[in-house]
Order: structure tokens, then sequence, then C-alpha cells
């Protein structure tokens, strides 16, 4: 198995040969359709399919959810006494003209994810003709150097991309020492704490407002060269600190506008002189969906991604409006995620349940080897040395084969993994007297019948499946993809007369 981006991703071989005796026409051909869900690779025969998620994980997962946020409350990991890690509580509701900037911040999230997954997907192809792809160690040692000189002068780069987020996402209160909270106060207010009206932007504002543009620019560059090195680095949190910061500019901009211009008829009807109206912390939650949304494409678990993290169950609109506002627009420029794309690049076969397949062809179209290429590997279920074993599992990299009769009539008994036998034989070698590499061995209930002389057989029963699933030659294409979808097989025998 190989791991992509968090997925394990099981490889397969298909192959098919054709009865030499040819005495009751019988075309056997068997494939190793890999991992529930899978996609096809006609040229190399390769099949993958996502998961299908069965109902008890479900309640495997509730319960461990359970128990998790259990021990998250008791250990009060991210210090805020809350299971979410940036946690937000706002004291002013949000207002039915502000989904205009809202829908704003969904279009810059799109147009910022579709700019950085197609930049860094250029910079991957550029990166494998290049000595970075051998010298990766060298790759990371540069890149960090050098954003580590360019971040350090500006307070927003220099500290670590959560507590940016938690500043972001941050209500300025009487007591903040934030520079995105230096308004001029009013000496004679004597408002609430937690209601303390829309002010003008004090100097620190306005020095905090380039010094985050500056910080934006960098870290859009910088994320386009760190995501995809040979690191263990995640995108999640990247791209929400840039939508963070972009938002929390925005959410500035309409506040002091609404402050200077509280006549204007897009603001008469909700923000009054000397009232909160316009919480800039907001607009950075929904700038952080709209930016994730737009690089990864997602719309509803993007929103409860949001939730979890913030635990902003009130701010379901604007988040949707961003999200979906950033998905539509994304699609117009292409419909791949980052992560789809990086799995292009890289070459790892996946059929994406969300797509939909209109094959024209049946099982049997898909089958490797063809005509004129070597034969099917099976192993019949007696007869063979382990040698002959050791040999054939030596020479091919298949992950299982199929267990048939004989050569000469090759109807299917059953299916033995390739790591089971592997085990199995190195097993036997240490713990059985007299295996040898001239042992027979045998998949059958009783041993075969051997000379007087002969070594001591080798029973592999144990290790057989019996039932495996199989589908006749002539099964739709789109029959087979379903049946991976629904049952979540790792394979899948293809046969025709047994």
């Amino acid at each position: 198995m190989e791991k992509v981006n968090g997925t394990y991703i099981h490889n397969a071989q298909h192959q098919w040969s054709e009865d030499a005796a040819g005495s009751q026409g019988n075309l056997q051909m068997a494939a190793a359709l890999c991992i529930p869900g899978a996609t096809t690779d006609m040229d190399k025969g390769v099949f993958q399919i996502s998961y299908y998620f069965l109902s008890e994980t479900s309640w495997m997962s509730l319960f461990m959810a359970l128990v998790a946020a259990f021990t998250l409350r008791s250990i009060n990991r991210f210090g805020n006494s809350h299971l979410v890690l940036f946690y937000v509580e706002y004291h002013t509701p949000w207002y039915m003209a502000e989904l205009f900037p809202f829908i704003l911040l969904g279009v810059f999230g799109a147009l910022w994810g579709t700019l950085f997954i197609r930049c860094n997907i250029a910079w991957g192809r550029r990166r494998k003709t290049t000595r970075l792809r051998k010298n990766p160690v060298l790759e990371v040692i540069v890149v960090t150097a050098i954003r580590a000189v360019i971040a350090y002068p500006n307070p927003y780069t220099r500290q670590s991309t959560s507590e940016l987020i938690s500043e972001m996402f941050n209500d300025c209160g009487a007591f903040e020492s934030s520079q995105l909270c230096d308004y001029i106060n009013d000496p004679n207010m004597t408002r609430p704490v937690d209601d303390i009206p829309d002010r003008p932007a004090g100097f620190g504002v306005y020095t905090a407002m380039w010094q985050l543009a500056l910080a934006l620019i960098f870290k859009i560059v910088i994320t386009i060269f760190t995501f995809g090195m040979k690191i263990p680095s995640g995108l999640l949190i990247p791209s929400m600190a840039m939508g963070a910061m972009a938002g929390r500019m925005v959410g500035i901009g309409v506040e002091q506008l609404a402050y200077h211009h509280h006549d204007w008829i897009i603001f008469q009807n909700w923000c009054r002189p000397g009232a909160d109206c316009v919480t800039p912390g907001l607009y950075a939650m929904v700038g952080a969906a709209a930016c994730l949304g737009g690089v990864t494409r997602m719309t509803v678990s993007l929103v409860v991604i949001m939730f979890e993290v913030t635990g902003g169950l009130e701010y379901i609109v604007p988040l949707m409006a961003a999200a979906v506002t950033s998905k539509l627009v994304a699609n117009a420029f292409g419909k791949e995620g980052i992560y789809e794309a990086h799995i292009d690049l890289n070459g790892y076969p996946f059929l994406d349940v969300k797509d939909e397949f209109t094959h024209c062809t049946l099982a049997t179209d898909v089958m490797r080897p063809r005509r004129g290429e070597p034969l099917l590997s099976v192993l019949t279920q007696d007869r063979m040395t382990m040698e002959d074993v050791e040999t054939l599992i030596k020479d091919t990299d298949y992950n299982g084969f199929p267990v048939v009769v004989s050569r000469d009539s090759e109807c299917l008994i059953g299916f033995a993994q390739r790591r089971e036998l592997i085990l199995a034989i190195k097993n036997a070698r240490q713990r059985q007297e007299g295996i040898v590499s001239n042992s027979i061995r045998y998949f059958t209930e009783e041993a075969p019948e051997l000379p007087a002389n002969s070594l001591h057989p080798m029973k592999l029963r144990c290790i057989l499946n019996l039932s495996p699933f199989t589908v006749t030659d002539h099964t739709p294409m789109e029959t087979v993809v379903d049946i991976f979808q629904q049952l979540g097989l790792r394979q899948c025998l293809v046969t025709r007369s047994g």
C-alpha cells in the first residue's frame, strides 16, 4: 500500500489467460480490482474506488467522537475552556445587507484557489524535472531560510499561523491591545464593555492594514512553493489564514464605511450612529471558509469544518453563502480541487465517487494481459512445490493469485493473498520440520497421493479464500464499478464458465 494525501492506495494487477487445452473452450480471467471504490487505468490495468461508508461505521465513529470530545474537554487542550480551536463569540448579529461583501469574499476565495492550484501544480511539474526531485532536503532548507528571512520583520508572518487566525477572528473589546483594535475611543462613552459601538480607525489599525496586505501577498506566494514539499504540512490552516486576513481587511473597510457614511441607503435600516453594526472578525471567519473552499472545492463539509473549529453555528448563512459562491466561481475555471490535481500530477489511479462514468465496455475489455502477452499467473490446488510458489511471488508483483484445479483445467477454486502466502511459507520453514524448497504444497482438504519417499507436504488451505467475489466476463463495467462502490471490495475475480 502507498499513502497518498492521507489516503491508502492499494495497487492491483489484471490478468487473463486462454485455456491452452481448449477442451472446454474455457476462457478464464482474473482481475484484482483493489480497494473499496475504484478507478480504471486501461493501459496499466489498475482499479481504484473511493470507500463506501457503512452504517456500522457511523455508530463506531459517533462513539469515538464522544470519547474524544469528553477527553478534549477534560484536558482543555486549547486553553480556552472550549472544544474548538478558534472559538468565536460575537455580540452583534449579521444583517442581510452584509451578504454582498460575504459573496465578494467567496469570489476572492475562488480566484485565489484557482490561482493557487494552477501555480502549485505548475511548480510541482517543474520540481519533477529539476534537481529538487533528488534533493528534497535541500529544497526544504532553502525555502525555510527564505521564508524565515522575509517573514520575520512582519508581525503577522512572524507569529504562528494558529495565533494569526485567532487574532483575525477576534472581536475587539475594551481591553484588547492588538493593533487591529487601535480605534479612537470617545472619552465620554459609558456603554457596556460587550456593546462597544463602531469607532473611527486609529493609527494602529491603518498600520495593521498594510502589514496584513503584505503578509497576505507573502503567504500566497510562499504557500505555492511549500505545499508539495517532502515535509508533513497541510493546507487547511494556511488557507484559513489567508482568507482570514483578507476577510479582516474587508470587514474593517465595511466597518469604517458604515461609520463615516451611516446615512447611505444601504446602512440606514440597520446601522444607526453610535451602534455596533459591523464585526470584522465575522468577515475574517467567512473569508477563511471562502479561501478553503476555493482550494478544496468543498461546500457542506467545509461549513461543518468551520463549525468544528469556531463553534459559530449561528453564522451558517454567511458561511454557506461564501462556500457556495466560492465553489460555483471556482468550478467555472476547473472542477478539480488541489488534492485531485495532485493525484493526477503523481499519476495515482483514483475514481471519485462524485463523478459519473458511462462505460461502453465489459469486464473482459479491461483485463490484462492481452493475447500474446505472458499468461495468467495462477496457483494450482496441488502439485506445485514451495520453490515454484516462491519463484512466482518473486517474479511478479501481484497482490494475490487465483487458485485453480490445474493448468489444463483452470476452474476457479479460490483466491490466495500474496502477503498471506509469504507469511505462511515463512512460518512453515521456521516451525515445521521437513519443509524444504522441494516440498509439495496443497490447498485441498486432503493431501494429494505422493510416493512413499516424498518430502513432507505443506497444507495452505487455511489461507485460501474459498468464496471470492466473482462476476462474469460479460458484466458491464458500470456494474463492476457500482459493485466496488457499494460493497467495498478489495478484489473481484472475473470468470467464464467457472
